[in-house]
């Protein structure tokens, strides 16, 4: 199987994921082996729905409606231009996948097939419904992927490198256990919004999505504003509101309730608008419905705080204010050349 039959095999499992759309599944003609696999995804995300209370129909959907984007022909192609696939010996690279949001090991699992090696993937027990159903859909339309995608829930044994992304703590046990091997390990991160007071009401109502999307679960989500001394919140909160709907969600409503009374009990200073609260807090990760705060004096004294926090930090939201900065409300619409933690999976995997 050659670079070109891998680039249609994913060019062609993102005109299947086309058909699971932010309005609902619409069933498509000319979709490869449609009649074989739909209802059975349909299925799937049933199950997933069941097994985790966050994967909601919305959030699940979503993810699969960004990923027929990400997976078209052109994407594939731009993104493979700045390589070299020269024959490689094909390797096994394991994976260790989180289950904060629906298919956030996908990128992974893409990059490892797409560079031509072997996949060994662990799943988080948190979402462990979509991916295998896909893989199969990628073994029936691509039969040089069978024997090259295997899925273990035991110890990960006869592998070559190891992709793996957890928390600080299981960092710390994944750089011991993996030692000696090729490795990229991800720790925890979040991400910060830097505002000036001059932002738009249409600006802020997308910042909204950098929150809330995917119940804040995200390292992509904004969970930390940084904005000037004498920061006025009401526009900020009028934006927000366009979310408030969230609060009728039991799983998100219990976390807010609960937080709530802590911060209450705690006699911390915080500003609430019944769904969302705002904390001055030094910390980067807030708990579910808080996103905290803290002042700044100068851009300049803040770009070099960032840079000095930057293995913190997965992405910046601002109006052009920062190099590499991500536009209002497009957080969780990475390309497919925006690598997590900023190191270039394909690159690596290319030299293993």
């Amino acid at each position: 199987m050659n670079l070109e039959e891998r680039i249609k095999a994913f060019a062609t499992l993102g005109d299947f994921l086309s058909q699971f759309t932010n309005n609902g599944i619409v069933k498509k003609e000319n979709i490869l082996f449609n009649d074989l696999f739909l209802d059975g995804f349909k299925h799937q995300i049933k199950l997933a729905k069941e097994h985790n209370g966050w994967f909601t129909n919305e959030n699940i959907t979503y993810a699969l409606n960004n990923w027929s984007k990400a997976l078209t022909n052109s994407n594939i192609r731009t993104l493979v231009k700045n390589y070299h696939f020269n024959k490689i010996e094909s390797k096994k690279v394991a994976i260790i996948m989180a289950g904060n949001i629906p298919l956030v090991g996908f990128h992974d699992f893409f990059c490892v097939l797409l560079s031509g090696h072997n996949v060994l993937i662990k799943q988080s027990s948190n979402d462990k419904h979509l991916l295998p159903f896909l893989a199969k859909y990628l073994e029936h339309i691509e039969t040089g992927f069978k024997g090259k995608i295997s899925f273990t829930e035991n110890k990960l044994e006869g592998f070559d490198a190891v992709i793996a992304t957890g928390s600080d703590n299981t960092a710390r046990y994944f750089e011991y256990y993996f030692k000696g091997k090729p490795t990229i390990i991800r720790k925890n991160r979040n991400s910060v919004a830097v505002l000036t007071g001059n932002e738009t009401e249409e600006q802020l109502i997308q910042l909204s999505n950098d929150v809330f999307r995917y119940y804040g679960l995200g390292c992509r989500n904004v969970s930390k504003l940084f904005v000037p001394k004498e920061y006025n919140f009401d526009n900020f909160f009028k934006a927000m509101y366009t979310w408030h709907p969230i609060i009728n969600e039991a799983k998100y409503a219990n976390n807010y309730d609960y937080n709530k009374a802590v911060y209450l009990m705690s006699e911390f200073d915080m500003l609430e608008n019944g769904f969302l609260m705002i904390k001055k807090d030094a910390s980067y990760a807030s708990p579910i419905a808080t996103v905290f705060y803290e002042h700044y004096d100068t851009l300049e004294n803040l770009k070099q705080k960032l840079e000095t926090d930057k293995e913190k930090i997965q992405c910046i939201v601002s109006d052009s204010l920062f190099t590499n900065n991500i536009t209002f409300g497009e957080t969780q619409n990475p390309n497919l050349w925006d690598y997590a933690d900023g190191v270039d999976t394909l690159d690596f995997l290319l030299k293993i």
